[in-house]
């Protein structure tokens, strides 16, 4: 026997908490590169010579192939070996994070970020699938809610860590901090998964030694028309705040939609969300991000526009969230184990919920306190649902479709992440005050208060939904 094969044979069905561990620390830099080049961008355009419009697409760059490239990559790992994939796509993040470190000029810069935005899609769909199949199913839970909880943390403290690196290393240093985390997670997955099978507790891994494979021109064709509606729908959500009319590009979203549902890579999503019964609660997940999304960017504004608090004291404050957030995750994770997941993710929904509720009246004589503890609490709700919520769609995927169901839920909770600060735009300028570029607290509290209804409209979908729970 070799002592690959010994290896293989002593890992057999065991629990291993160092690939959930890898799951989580690539879900953080994954999220963490949404978020922290934004406060780079003027230096960028600075030092590369390039209007700040220009510097922009670093950031849309990466987050459109990201979300448009979310459910393609889920068919195709499913048709690969989970190690090889990670391994590839971890390599991949790597050498583009390292590539846009090193540019010379803003093409260079904005190539490189997309290709990052295609290997980012296969780490977002890889990582809820790594935890789930690293661990025992009674555990799955508690596995999930560390990529379930670390991600979105990655997401908030984007900016704050990003300004650290800006002031004192310069903006290239906002592309290199996330390679020592990508080599961690490289020789983790070289040592616990030797032969490249699917990452499996029930089975060895020499059982299964299937490699990566070429997507086909079917699965191209499909991602094309993937790519083209939701790049559709974001350009004119990020558009439309300059050029109403932007918003018609939305329109062309739905024929390709409409045609990518009837073709091969369609149907399967389709028919995962109609077997497991996960329909509402991606619907769920889409909702309460775009509520969380919107409640972050008008607290914030609010701090540092209207109250003219500085971007420190702002920064503490609002890592109330994303703190609570992570000392209620594993705690979420246990209740799932233990009692099922619907319930700890429906209970999770409705903190949050509270918590947004309790911010709706946000106005001037409120103290930095009087706004973190009620973002504690809505942090709290957040790590109570995140890994029971992941869980839940896991657990009801079909046999074999299991990276398809989690690419789903990544798609429903980016795209919630990039609604959510256009529907508080929205919700602002219809408030009576003219948007986020006036004042006034009407059209604050009706940012805030859509941003609570949404999470109101998740815990009721969580509630409602009942999934099947399929035997893998």
């Amino acid at each position: 026997m070799t002592r690959a094969a010994e290896l293989d044979a002593r890992l057999a069905g065991t629990d291993r908490w160092s690939l959930v561990a890898v799951a989580g620390m690539l879900s953080f830099v994954a999220m963490l590169d949404m978020n922290i080049v934004n406060i780079a961008l003027s230096d960028l355009a600075g030092s590369l010579g390039v209007p700040v419009r220009t510097a922009q697409w670093a950031v849309l760059g990466y987050q459109l192939p990201l979300v448009a490239l979310l459910l393609p990559a889920g068919r195709w790992l499913d048709q690969v070996g989970t190690r090889a994939a990670l391994l590839f796509a971890v390599s991949g993040f790597a050498l583009c994070s390292a590539a846009a470190a090193a540019a010379p000029w803003a093409a260079w810069l904005i190539a490189a970020r997309l290709v990052q935005g295609a290997f980012g899609a296969v780490l977002f769909v890889l990582m809820p699938v790594l935890a789930a199949r690293s661990v025992r199913p009674e555990l799955r839970g508690r596995a999930m809610s560390v990529p379930a909880t670390l991600g979105p943390l990655g997401a908030v403290t984007g900016p704050a860590l990003g300004g650290l690196l800006l002031d004192h290393l310069g903006w290239r240093a906002v592309f290199l901090v996330k390679l020592p985390v990508c080599l961690a997670a490289l020789l983790i997955a070289r040592r616990e998964a030797p032969l490249g099978g699917a990452l499996t507790v029930t089975a060895p891994l020499a059982r299964s030694t299937r490699g990566l494979c070429l997507p086909d021109r079917a699965a191209l064709a499909d991602a094309a028309l993937v790519a083209g509606a939701v790049a559709s729908l974001l350009l004119a959500l990020s558009l439309s705040p300059g050029s109403p009319a932007a918003l018609l590009l939305a329109v062309a979203a739905v024929p390709l939609t409409a045609r990518w549902l009837r073709r091969p890579g369609g149907r399967p999503v389709a028919a995962v969300l109609r077997e497991s019964g996960t329909a509402g609660v991606h619907a769920a997940v889409l909702s309460l991000a775009a509520g969380f999304a919107a409640m972050h960017y008008l607290v914030a504004l609010h701090l540092r526009r209207d109250e003219a608090v500085s971007a420190t004291a702002t920064g503490l404050t609002v890592l109330c969230f994303p703190l609570a957030m992570g000392l209620a995750g594993q705690l979420g994770g246990r209740l799932a184990d233990r009692y099922g997941p619907r319930r700890p993710a429906t209970a999770g929904a409705t903190l949050t919920t509270l918590g947004l509720l309790l911010l709706v009246p946000l106005e001037s004589g409120w103290t930095l306190p009087d706004i973190g503890w009620r973002l504690a609490l809505a942090g709290a709700g957040m790590g109570l649902y995140g890994g029971p919520v992941q869980a839940l769609v896991m657990g009801a995927a079909p046999p074999g479709r299991m990276a398809t169901a989690g690419s789903a839920v990544q798609l429903a909770r980016s795209l919630g992440f990039t609604l959510g600060p256009a529907l508080a735009t929205a919700a602002w300028g219809l408030g009576g005050s003219g948007g986020p570029d006036g004042s006034g607290g009407a059209g604050l509290r009706a940012g805030l208060g859509l941003a609570a209804a949404a999470a109101c409209l998740a815990a009721a979908l969580l509630a409602r939904n009942r999934p099947a729970t399929p035997v893998h």
